[in-house]
């Protein structure tokens, strides 16, 4: 019989007992390991039971256990100390609290950070996998360091899903209700206790209304918008049903919950909280960028600045920052341009922000984009002064990707840095891991070490001793076996196996055996079937006689994926074989819970992507923190920072760096040949260092790899050191500019969008009419230097409003330059009888072998934050035989 209506009903704590509530409702305890053995000691079955959830452990826990534990002095001791300590480091000051006064910009007042997914705790299912966990460490680590980011999201009422395999390994999926009665969240109110709301207007007089449920994120507020709600009707309740589900409107009315109701859900937030308002707002990745629309509404339709669309486009671009996380065009999202029109037309217009500019926005408007649909990286490009790819090699793939939004101008000077992302290290390094290394620091300096990502505070582990270190690691894979064990046993029960028939299990896997871990989404090019492109091969190196090795699998693809469920049954038919299933195993539902056991227990984690696909790979780090080396093809963050003693790189076909389409035969061919390469460094190379021991049984050379992993990319992988990236050099830069533009009525946003309107209509008529330069031979010395003298034509534009630019370098066979120098080349006198200025300057040959330039004009203005940023250059013109000057 099925309930016609749900509620829950919560456990009346004892007044001594009630700090558990706010440690509860603090989502610090997911990475604090006292609050939560303080959660376990309650009732250690209840807190198993419960999937280590404190919410849902207060509200099963038996009474008379409560009664017991308030009057318990010593529990209440620790629940005093740990709910002191909460308090004190909500309210303490931290690094950004005390950094130290300097001449760079001054430090926003706070960030918004928008992303449609996070991943906090495995007890708040609101992410599916790689862009979620980011974002959730993002957030602990801005906790972690005073940063007052204010996140934004959806509730999904469903979240993303469990996954389950069929007898015959095929995935399955389910998507349990959830209740946030029941989670660590709670409902953000209006002053006279009425639920905050926030209302979306839609075609044909329809209304989107939301309610915002804040989870408390240690010192960082994140606010879920969830459409779940009364005042909506069935359609739009469901919009907030499921994360990445459903068809194309579905995913744009997310979208537009997410930018324009998470800025809506923003004001409320700081008008009812007395929070300071964002300075900057933060977009990762396309699905939240029309926040930038929502923006320019609000200067162009309610403020009194009486800013005109353009001027207001300049004062939200001032404070955006846009990340792309994705190395490929099929990842971003693209809607029909029409449906877009449908949304932001007509009586579903926002005031003031007319659809034609809307559109505008998102236009593919490069050679071979489609006219025909509206692309949110685009618009998220468009809307943001500010913009980064999440690792080196991902900032070079993403210039390429988005150069048809700067014409004329060279990949490697499109507007796009890279910070290159980091893992929470109090989320990821198992406890033991901790205590080994507050065993050598101190339990201060390794809290300090985690946290900041500097360097100086990792010197000293390498002085933990090698037996310490290997006997860590068999405690971490004897308890990572034993979890494998327990999540097997569930899953074949799933699949229909009788206990019976389950004995096998017992002895799966082996806690003295080289362990692989390879967990990941499975979309095609992260090639999770990779290691069994030679089955037989595979087969022997698990089955050695003296050198076995063992592999833990786990991932899920998307349900609409039947290309990647396929890959999990391939993967899953090869670890049901008998001659096999000790050594090899496929757990489902791989979540974050399973992951934090995972990281720490295997030995060496296992990355094969297709170059250049991976945008960062950041289950790679999470590993290195445990002291587990990587294997991993040079793509992401480990092409950035393996050094040939941390791991070991997975030679590829081509490593020219071009993108590849995973199921061409082109792939096929590289997916062989790495593979045989992948076997081949398992079997002569892992393999033969684990199992190279000494007398005393200890593998030394294994062991140095792993202190060497720990002590140096121990801060560099840290989500502390990228957060302090992200405020060093673009959240202050955006905060200042967003300041210059904003202040005094918008007065500078004014200034700068005429300035580009002006600049933009005469950039016709600007051109490089006349280069010459004093060049007696055509071999020249180096250090030696050339006289340019350059005639321009500005039209009707002013000497300061442009730079003129020699751009020098190696040449190529074509001619191309590569590592090109710039030369700001000065105006002398005023314009000729045609109008042209003479620019000169000396251009210094600082290279030898072939050697060229060329001249061109920029837009220069103060307040631009790039030359490339309007997308305008002029260069000399070809048929006159001035595209570059050769010296070779």
């Amino acid at each position: 019989m099925k309930a016609i209506r749900r509620f829950t009903v919560r456990t009346v704590l004892p007044e001594q007992l009630q700090p558990l509530h706010e440690l509860a409702l603090n989502l610090r305890w997911s990475w604090h390991p006292e609050t939560r053995d303080l959660f376990r000691s309650v009732d250690p079955e209840v807190w198993a039971a419960t999937g280590e959830d404190p919410v849902r452990l207060l509200g099963d826990v038996p009474a008379a256990r409560l009664a017991a534990l308030a009057s318990d002095r010593r529990f209440l001791r620790r629940l005093g100390d740990l709910a002191d300590d909460l308090r004190e480091y909500l309210t303490g000051p931290r690094w950004y609290q005390t950094r130290p006064p300097s001449d760079a910009a001054p430090l926003p007042a706070a960030i918004a950070y928008f992303s449609p997914e996070y991943g906090i705790a495995a007890a708040l299912p609101q992410y599916s996998g790689g862009l979620g966990i980011l974002a959730g460490d993002h957030l602990k680590a801005a906790s972690d360091l005073g940063v007052p980011i204010i996140g934004v999201g959806l509730f999904y009422r469903h979240g993303y899903f469990r996954q389950s395999l069929s007898r015959d390994g095929w995935q399955q999926e389910r998507y349990p209700l959830l209740d946030p009665d029941e989670l660590a969240v709670s409902m953000l109110r209006e002053v006279d206790g009425t639920p905050s709301r926030v209302d979306l207007v839609l075609p044909g007089g329809r209304t989107l209304a939301a309610h915002i449920w804040k989870a408390q994120v240690g010192r960082v507020p994140l606010l879920l918008l969830d459409s779940d709600i009364e005042a909506n009707s069935p359609a739009e309740r469901d919009v907030t049903d499921r994360l990445y589900g459903g068809g194309s409107e579905h995913r744009l009315l997310q979208e537009m919950l997410l930018g324009i109701g998470g800025v809506r859900a923003v004001r409320a937030y700081c008008r009812l909280t007395g929070h300071p308002a964002p300075d900057v707002f933060h977009t990762n990745e396309g699905h939240a960028g029309f926040l930038g629309v929502e923006r320019i509404r609000e200067l162009v339709a309610e403020d009194r600045t009486g800013l005109d669309f353009a001027a207001a486009l300049e004062a939200v671009r001032a404070g955006t920052l846009f990340t792309t996380h994705t190395p490929v065009p099929a990842g971003i999202d693209r809607f029909d341009r029409e449906l877009v029109a449908r949304h932001f037309g007509g009586d579903a217009a926002l005031p003031g922000v007319p659809v034609d500019q809307v559109l505008a926005l998102g236009a593919e408007s490069w050679r071979d984009g489609d006219p025909k649909l509206f692309n949110m990286a685009a618009m998220g490009l468009r809307l943001a002064q500010r913009a980064n790819g999440v690792s080196t090699l991902h900032g070079e793939v993403s210039r390429s990707m988005f150069n048809g939004l700067w014409p004329g101008f060279d990949p490697a000077e499109v507007p796009i840095t890279s910070v290159t992302n980091g893992v929470h290290a109090a989320t990821w390094i198992d406890p033991a891991v901790v205590r080994l290394g507050a065993a050598e620091l101190g339990a201060e300096r390794a809290e300090e070490a985690m946290t900041t990502g500097e360097t100086r505070r990792w010197t000293g582990l390498e002085r933990i001793g090698n037996t310490e270190v290997w006997e860590l690691r068999r405690t971490l894979r004897a308890q990572l076996v034993e979890e494998a064990r327990r999540r097997l046993h569930a899953s074949w029960r799933r699949r229909g196996a009788g206990e019976a028939e389950l004995g096998w299990v017992s002895s799966v896997l082996d806690p003295d055996v080289l362990t692989i871990g390879f967990a990941r989404r499975v979309p095609s090019y992260k090639r999770l079937t990779l290691m069994l492109r030679d089955p037989e091969r595979l087969r022997a190196l698990l089955l050695h006689p003296t050198r076995p090795v063992q592999i833990v699998v786990a991932g899920k693809a998307h349900p609409a994926d039947d290309g990647g469920k396929r890959l999990i049954q391939q993967m899953v038919a090869f670890a049901d074989d008998p001659a096999v299933r000790h050594r090899i195993v496929f757990l489902p539902d791989y979540d974050m819970a399973m992951a934090q056991r995972l990281y720490p227990g295997c030995d060496v984690w296992l990355n094969n992507p297709l170059r250049p696909l991976e945008a960062c790979g950041t289950s790679g780090m999470k590993a290195a923190l445990n002291g587990c080396l990587n294997l991993s093809v040079l793509d992401g963050w480990w092409d950035e920072w393996y050094d040939g003693r941390n791991g070991w790189a997975i030679p590829t076909a081509d490593e020219s760096g071009g993108a590849l389409d995973p199921d061409s035969s082109e792939a096929e061919r590289r997916d062989d040949i790495e593979a045989a390469a992948l076997y081949d460094l398992i079997e002569g190379q892992v393999a033969a260092r684990f199992y190279d021991r000494d007398a005393d049984g200890l593998p030394q050379q294994w062991i140095a790899m792993v202190r060497h992993t720990l002590v140096t990319l121990g801060p560099k992988v840290l989500a502390g050191r990228m957060v302090r990236e992200y405020v060093e050099r673009l959240y202050a830069p955006a905060a200042q500019a967003q300041r210059e533009l904003a202040g005094q009525q918008g007065r500078g946003a004014r200034e700068l969008a005429l300035w580009k309107a002006k600049v933009r209509d005469a950039w016709p008529a600007v051109r490089v009419e006349h280069v010459e330069a004093d060049c007696p031979a055509e071999a020249q010395e180096l250090g030696s230097s050339l006289a340019l003298r350059v005639q321009v034509a500005l039209g009707t534009l002013a000497p300061g409003d442009v730079e003129v630019q020699a751009v020098s370098g190696r040449v190529d066979e074509r001619d191309r330059i590569s590592d090109a120098c710039l030369l700001s080349l000065k105006p002398v006198g005023g314009p000729d009888l045609d109008g042209r200025i003479r620019y000169e300057g000396s251009l210094e040959l600082c290279r030898t072998g072939p050697f060229g330039y060329t001249v061109r004009v920029l837009p220069a203005h103060p307040r631009l934050a790039s030359s490339a940023e309007l997308g305008l250059v002029a260069l000399p013109a070809e048929s006159a035989g001035m595209d570059a000057g050769l010296l070779r």
